[in-house]
């Protein structure tokens, strides 16, 4: 069925991911079912354990515990940080998605590990993009704090955001497809 197969592609890509060094993954599938959204994440554990690479499962929480994952990405329609942050402990890796300075200082504030900012290039359907100068001042407002940028990156602008003060980048297309996930991780070492 559908679920299956898309999950056979998800493990081939988080094996790769793992074997290239990918930091950290998260899962996305936001039209899974609860059931099958554990499930997945149940199987991708045992993949990232004991490797650097650290696991994420989009907006549940409960499942990313329940799955046994490093934490959870939240997203602007989540529950706050610190709700998450009080209910699951210090060791519960967070990550949010933010959109604004003000969206920023509150996830500092919420006890957040780290945001994931932009859009900052073009990116269908996510309105105007913030742009590499807005992108850098952010960067350097927040230094200090783990600002990774998003939107639109892949290997044509990577080095845009690797040259300011973000802690590192985020992807979705881009690092979804192993051969250009392999061309990337192979730019940056």
């Amino acid at each position: 069925d559908n679920f299956e197969s898309a999950r056979s592609t998800i493990i081939s890509t988080v094996t790769a991911a793992v074997e290239m060094g990918v930091s950290l993954i998260q899962v996305r599938e936001k039209q899974l079912s609860a059931k099958n959204l554990f499930d997945l994440s149940a199987s991708i554990v045992p993949i990232t354990r004991n490797t650097d690479t650290r696991l994420l499962i989009n907006d549940r929480a409960d499942i990313a515990r329940a799955a046994g994952s490093d934490g959870v990405h939240l997203t602007t329609r989540s529950l706050p940080a610190t709700v998450v942050r009080q209910k699951f402990g210090a060791d519960f890796l967070i990550g949010v998605s933010t959109n604004s300075a003000s969206e920023i200082r509150a996830t500092i504030e919420g006890e957040a590990d780290f945001v994931v900012f932009g859009p900052v290039f073009r990116v269908a359907d996510k309105g105007a993009p913030i742009g590499m100068e807005a992108f850098d001042i952010v960067c350097k407002a927040f230094d200090g704090f783990p600002v990774l940028g998003l939107g639109g990156v892949d290997e044509s602008n990577l080095s845009a955001i690797l040259e300011t003060k973000a802690a590192g980048f985020a992807a979705i297309r881009a690092l979804n497809d192993v051969d250009s996930m392999r061309r990337i991780m192979n730019s940056i070492k």
